[in-house]
């Protein structure tokens, strides 16, 4: 082969190269085409995968439900930890698309790896009892009772920061026989038996199907949870991540969350 065609050759291929580029360049993060919800339009299926405080678990199992349905190109999996322990996963660089917390404190540890969080729901704490509240257990007061297994959050968890806020303004001293990594093992505790009472959210007690009771806080005793969504910046489908963390905002997703016991952002 002579070196003029062997150059004019290379010449083309570079000529080639040049010209997919900027084509390449104009892409969206996301392999195929996308309507403007951010799903695949060109068959393919989109998942996302959202890390969720704990206290979620039912009623995001629902909402997926109802997204995936509306949004038949987008399946959505949902990891459920602590709050602090989904920080940890984040921080790691866990392979994940948007975030939602029990707390904002959480949410603004993250602030280099997320989108502008939004809060998407509200909820308040109650003391958690066995069915039938074998112990008569009346207000946080009786928790300070020696004779009582009493099982808490732990300090890192949001729930186990409410949690002591809440006792230490009424002056309360309460000695857990264990502290939790989350508010559903503390809510499990109490609904095997294995502790007569714990402080939770109203809306796990909602979800434990009259496997545990609770006993209100007076709203001027109480603490108020805020629950902030938001996009990881690592996702690779930040289009679809953020028509999520959107829609959680919605009409259509506010009745999911109020209707499991959550009240309104």
């Amino acid at each position: 082969m002579s070196t003029v065609l062997t150059t004019r050759r290379a010449a083309a291929s570079l000529v080639t190269a040049a010209l997919l580029v900027p084509l390449a360049a104009c892409g969206t993060g996301d392999d195929g085409k996308k309507g403007a919800d951010g799903a695949q339009q060109d068959g393919q299926q989109t998942e996302l995968t959202v890390l969720a405080a704990s206290s979620l678990t039912d009623v995001f199992k629902a909402a997926g439900a109802a997204y995936e349905k509306k949004h038949p190109g987008t399946e959505v999996k949902f990891s459920f930890a602590g709050s602090q322990a989904l920080a940890a996963q984040v921080k790691q660089g866990a392979p994940a698309d948007a975030l939602v917390t029990a707390d904002e404190k959480t949410m603004a540890g993250l602030r280099s790896e997320t989108g502008t969080p939004a809060i998407i729901a509200k909820n308040r704490l109650v003391i958690a009892t066995g069915k039938g509240n074998p112990e008569n257990i009346k207000d946080l007061k009786d928790l300070a009772g020696s004779e009582l297994k009493v099982v808490l959050a732990a300090p890192e968890v949001p729930v186990g920061r409410y949690s002591k806020r809440v006792l230490d303004k009424q002056d309360i001293t309460v000695k857990p026989v264990s502290q939790e990594p989350s508010v559903r093992a503390v809510l499990s505790k109490v609904e095997l038996g294995e502790a007569d009472a714990g402080i939770v959210y109203k809306t796990d007690v909602t979800a434990s199907g009259g496997r545990a009771e609770g006993v209100d806080i007076p709203d001027e005793q109480n603490a108020i949870a805020a629950y902030p969504a938001a996009t990881l910046k690592t996702s690779e489908h930040a289009d679809a991540a953020a028509e999520f963390v959107k829609w959680l905002g919605t009409p259509e997703a506010q009745k999911i969350l109020q209707e499991a016991g959550f009240q309104k952002p």
